[in-house]
Parts: C-alpha cells; sequence; structure tokens
C-alpha cells in the first residue's frame, strides 16, 4: 500500500510524469473555471452577500420600529388612562355637586311647605275661631230668645239643654 507513495521504488519516470499530467490537468481546470464560471460564482456570492446584509439591515430597522410602536402605544395607554382617571373624577365632582344642589333644593321646597302648612293651620284655627264664635253668638241670642219666651224650671232648662244639643248635632252634620 505504501509503495505507491514512495518515489523511488516505482519508477522515477512514471511518477513524476503522473505528477506533472495532474499538475497540468489542474491548472487548465483552474483556468477553465475562471475564464467561464468564476465571474457567475462571485456574482452568486456577492448577491447572496447583499442579500443577507439587506435582510439584516431591514429586520433591525423592523426592530427598531416595532419598539418606537410600542413605545408610542404604551404611551398612549398610560395617556387614556390619565384621561379615564380625570374624567371618572370630574363625573364624581359633578355628581357631587348635584347632589348637594338637589339636597338644598329639597330642603328649600320642605322649608317653603312647612310654612305654608303652618300659614295654612294658623288660617283653619283662625276660621275655626271666628265660626265658633258666630255660633257661640247665635247660640247665645237663640238660648235668649228661649229664655224670655218661657220661664225657667229645673224641668224646662233641662229640656232646653237637650233640645240645644240636638240642634248643635243636627247643625254639625248639615256641614
Amino acid at each position: 500500500m505504501l509503495d505507491y507513495l514512495v518515489i523511488g521504488e516505482a519508477g522515477p519516470s512514471t511518477t513524476i510524469g503522473t505528477m506533472i499530467v495532474v499538475s497540468g490537468a489542474f491548472l487548465i481546470l483552474m483556468l477553465l473555471i475562471k475564464k467561464f464560471a468564476w465571474e457567475a460564482i462571485t456574482d452568486m456570492l456577492k448577491k447572496r452577500e447583499d442579500k443577507i446584509a439587506n435582510d439584516l439591515d431591514s429586520a433591525e430597522q423592523s426592530r427598531i420600529a416595532a419598539a418606537k410602536l410600542q413605545e408610542e402605544r404604551q404611551q398612549k395607554l398610560l395617556s387614556s388612562k390619565s384621561e379615564a382617571a380625570d374624567i371618572i373624577k370630574n363625573a364624581k365632582e359633578s355628581g357631587d355637586q348635584n347632589r348637594q344642589k338637589i339636597l338644598s333644593e329639597t330642603n328649600d321646597e320642605v322649608s317653603r311647605l312647612r310654612e305654608k302648612a303652618r300659614q295654612d293651620i294658623s288660617q283653619e284655627h283662625e276660621e275655626a275661631l271666628a265660626s265658633v264664635k258666630d255660633e257661640v253668638a247665635s247660640l247665645s241670642l237663640q238660648i235668649a230668645e228661649k229664655i224670655l219666651n218661657k220661664e225657667l224650671t229645673p224641668d224646662a232648662h233641662d229640656s232646653l239643654i237637650n233640645s240645644y244639643i240636638e240642634g248643635l248635632g243636627k247643625s254639625n252634620e248639615v256641614r
């Protein structure tokens, strides 16, 4: 197996000649590759390198844009939370003011109605007193007429009182 590697044993012309032929074929192959395929291979590798560089650049730009967009959304979220808190605060203040206003108006209305009720009660009381005074005067006149027309005996006095009481009951039923 190692016999072919040793130059001296196989003969000087066979091994050197083979080496020259193989080296020449290799050089011709390299020249042909350089003339016909090298530019196409380098162009293809250059295009691939450019594409990878562009993809990396666009990925970096997309990452930066996404980070910027996330920051903007975060700011908008904080802003909308702040606005919502302000709206709730204003609504509570407005509700408290309306409640105080309604309570104040209700208290004023209650006071006004109480005063009107007092006035109505006072007026009814005055009217009732006046009516009672008129009835007492009328009854006094009626009693005086009956007394003057009749002499009062205990029996007459009792019957006069009873007829008077019956007259009061009938006059109250009529009203």
